[in-house]
């Protein structure tokens, strides 16, 4: 971009000087045969140059045509030595870096040369003038040159750094949304269709002997089908689980602990301590969460024959106790999602959790989350 903002002041620059030098040479001699050479000379060198801005040839092609014209027109004419200026300039815009020097030494060339033809007498000056202008110009193109080129290749880099993070970024926002989408699956539709399992295998083994209960399990069943259906929708659109419309985190519950004692005869205690505090949404959702996968290991596995919910409001944190006197576990060695899921969840939101269990012994879960939503 800098360089097309220069282009139309060397444009001009070049236009004016080999004006400005076409005029003197008319004002100072005679209208002869060499009058009509340097003018002739004068129109090819601007031929040249307009043929180069147009770039109808290759670069080194068109430059090499405005040198020859310009280095005749001051073989003829040394006062046009001063188009100089502005061709080294086009030269170091378009040739490449390695003709740099050679290009500079062949127009100083050419500058000396008219300056002694045109000074009345030798000067030491006419040669160190103009080396020491084109030795101070080329290095300092050449510095500043690399050093665009430098900040081009930082640049690129840059870039190329940002194309990388934005790709990061999306692949953990796709591995985040995958296990969030995965936990909501292990934590509601998984756990009710394992309640819904052990609901018809009763509605199974009483339909003989008393179709009425056999009858109430599958209604059970058919319910827990209608919430699943509801809590996929839910997550599906990113929305809080219906267990919690127009209901409190303690309601809701109180109702998943009615539910699980109802469809596995073991009972289940909740309590709730300390005044009750709001959360936000994501701890209530985490909090909920979390019981109904303490609870589906209640229904599935634990063969428990009491169970305990507590949800305690502190200071500043709310927390969550599971208990059952079920068959237990070693957490060393349990590699299922639900526990991992669990873990997940409460640490994204800057909370807790420990679990107590051993072969034989039962399970306690404790959770801990601030009281404001930290997500």
């Amino acid at each position: 971009m800098r360089r097309d903002r220069l282009r139309p002041a060397m444009r001009w620059g070049f236009l004016l000087l080999l004006a400005a030098a076409a005029s003197r040479y008319v004002v100072r001699h005679d209208w002869d045969d060499r009058t009509v050479v340097v003018l002739t000379l004068t129109g090819a060198l601007l031929a040249a140059y307009a043929v180069n801005e147009l770039g109808r040839a290759a670069p080194g092609t068109r430059f090499a045509a405005m040198l020859v014209a310009f280095l005749a027109l001051v073989l003829v004419a040394p006062s046009f030595a001063l188009v100089s200026i502005p061709l080294f300039f086009v030269g170091l815009r378009q040739l490449p870096r390695r003709a740099v020097w050679p290009l500079a030494g062949l127009l100083t060339g050419a500058v000396i040369v008219a300056q002694v033809r045109l000074a009345d007498r030798f000067d030491p000056s006419l040669i160190l003038g103009p080396v020491g202008v084109a030795a101070i110009t080329t290095v300092v193109f050449l510095e500043l040159d690399r050093q665009n080129r430098a900040r081009q290749r930082a640049l690129d880099d840059l870039l190329a750094a940002r194309d990388e993070l934005d790709r990061s970024q999306h692949e953990a926002g796709a591995l985040a949304e995958r296990a969030r989408l995965s936990r909501e699956i292990h934590d509601t539709l998984a756990q009710g269709l394992s309640s819904m399992n052990l609901l018809l295998q009763a509605a199974d083994r009483d339909w003989d002997a008393e179709p009425a209960q056999a009858r109430g399990h599958v209604r059970q069943a058919a319910a827990t089908a209608r919430e699943n259906l509801a809590e996929a929708r839910r997550f599906v659109r990113g929305l809080a689980s219906p267990a919690l419309d127009g209901a409190s985190l303690t309601d809701a519950l109180r109702r998943l602990c009615a539910a699980t004692e109802r469809d596995t005869g073991t009972p289940v205690r909740f309590t709730v301590a300390g005044p009750v505090a709001p959360l936000g949404v994501y701890n209530e959702v985490a909090l909920l969460r979390v019981a109904q996968s303490a609870l589906a290991n209640v229904r599935s596995h634990a063969r428990a024959r009491s169970a305990a919910v507590t949800l305690t409001y502190g200071d500043q944190e709310v927390m969550l106790d599971v208990y059952d006197d079920g068959t237990g576990f070693d957490p060393a060695l349990t590699s299922g999602f639900g526990l991992t899921g669990i873990q997940e969840r409460i640490a994204h939101l800057g909370g807790t959790l420990a679990v107590e269990s051993a072969p034989g012994e039962g399970t306690a879960l404790a959770v801990s989350l601030p009281l404001r939503d930290t997500r």
